[in-house]
């Protein structure tokens, strides 16, 4: 299960807004409110959801390891990423602007 606080940073690294995370996880807006406000208890149903969202987008949850429970953005496998700046010329660019 993750923490309020947890789902609270993760949606902060992902820009998230809580009307974000409710249509990622197909939940109402009030339940991510009444969540992260720790207002009285989500059911593990509802949280499971929410976790797999985030992890959907991209977050890893970090259980509590004697350092505490956090969130980080999973490692991107490099050869999926593109070019590196480094590796940008006239002769790769796509035309478009971008």
């Amino acid at each position: 299960m993750i923490s309020a606080a947890q789902c609270r940073a993760a949606r902060g690294l992902l820009n998230w807004t809580q009307d974000d995370l409710a249509r990622a996880a197909e939940v109402g807006v009030v339940t991510v409110r009444q969540f992260e406000a720790e207002k009285g208890s989500a059911r593990s149903a509802t949280v499971r959801v929410i976790a797999q969202a985030f992890e959907q987008a991209g977050i890893e949850f970090i259980p509590e390891n004697g350092g505490g429970r956090g969130v980080r953005l999973k490692r991107r496998d490099r050869a999926n990423e593109g070019l590196r700046p480094e590796q940008l010329s006239a002769d790769n660019d796509d035309g478009m602007g971008r």
